[in-house]
């Protein structure tokens, strides 16, 4: 099996350096056309330059690749709107979508300012949003789209300092649900990275020689799999150094009380069945919970759903 990317375009925000660039250069390789966003921005999203994007374009088509450089600011929906224009008008079409544009202010919670909070989330969540819906009725009208957001360890997991970044982060694993579900009649599939790569974002967080092993090329690997025809959907896949694995939401089995014992106190002396991880499952839409939940009250009350 050759994944390749032949006649599809593909759009990558953030592409200027880092995870970006690696992926934006590898969808090129494979045969994409490629839309190279950057803002060219600082760490923190200060200052503006679209010599970044330039750069990666000159590469691309220095190996004999198609590219076109656009510095739109992803938080800013007039700016992405005319970013997604000058796709279609140059190349017809719109196939790949890679949210990756992010910055970072990384502050305790008690020290950070709102306007930290606001500016992280509206790059990340917005940004995402913004380009998504730009893209998604065209991804609809053609029954073709693959799109991938990225979030972090430290949205699925936390990460000290990091509030605003894996609020975001959380946020877009919840846009991915959503979307799965709209855009499956549509064959559009929408997927989650989950990154752990030597970039920008994490310079003076990690040795030297454990950043040698954490590679952009090994996290866009997973990304090439999430953007390809046969690629699944509403997948958070994590990627690093070469190991690849899911993470997944999973729901315990629970237990059911009767009105009249429906306290805190018995859940709290119940606590550990409640939270028990045996039997534990994936729900697939959030219909799917309560659904247990009226199922478990009904069996538990004598009433018949049926």
């Amino acid at each position: 099996m050759n994944i390749r990317f032949d006649n599809r375009v593909a759009l990558v925000t953030g592409a200027g350096n880092g995870l970006g660039r690696s992926h934006a250069l590898a969808l090129a390789a494979r045969g994409a056309k490629v839309i190279v966003n950057d803002l060219g921005s600082t760490r923190d999203g200060t200052g503006t330059s679209s010599a970044a994007a330039h750069a990666v374009v000159e590469e691309i088509t220095a190996a004999g690749g198609e590219a076109i450089a656009n510095s739109a600011n992803v938080a800013d929906y007039e700016h992405v709107q005319d970013m997604i224009k000058q796709a279609v008008d140059t190349w017809g079409r719109i196939d790949i979508l890679v949210n990756n544009a992010g910055i970072l202010r990384d502050k305790t919670f008690v020290k950070m300012e709102i306007q930290d909070f606001s500016q992280v989330m509206n790059v990340h969540v917005m940004g995402s949003v913004h380009c998504t819906k730009a893209v998604w009725e065209i991804m609809r009208e053609q029954t073709y789209g693959r799109i991938v957001m990225t979030s972090s360890s430290s949205g699925l997991y936390g990460n000290f300092g990091q509030s605003n970044y894996g609020a975001a982060k959380m946020a877009l694993v919840g846009l991915m649900n959503t979307l799965h579900l709209e855009g499956q009649k549509y064959n559009i599939h929408v997927n989650t990275l989950a990154p752990c790569a030597a970039t920008r974002m994490t310079e003076g967080l990690i040795s030297k020689e454990a950043l040698n092993l954490l590679t952009p090329e090994s996290v866009t690997a997973g990304l090439l799999y999430l953007v390809s025809e046969d690629a699944p959907s509403r997948i958070i896949l994590d990627a690093g150094a070469g190991t690849y694995a899911c993470t997944r939401l999973l729901e315990t089995k629970g237990k059911y009380f009767n009105p009249q014992d429906q306290t805190p106190e018995n859940i709290a002396s119940h606590w550990d069945e409640i939270s028990d991880p045996t039997n534990e499952n994936e729900p697939m839409q959030g219909s799917d919970q309560t659904m247990k939940m009226l199922k478990n009250a009904a069996k538990g009350q004598g009433i018949n759903l049926d």
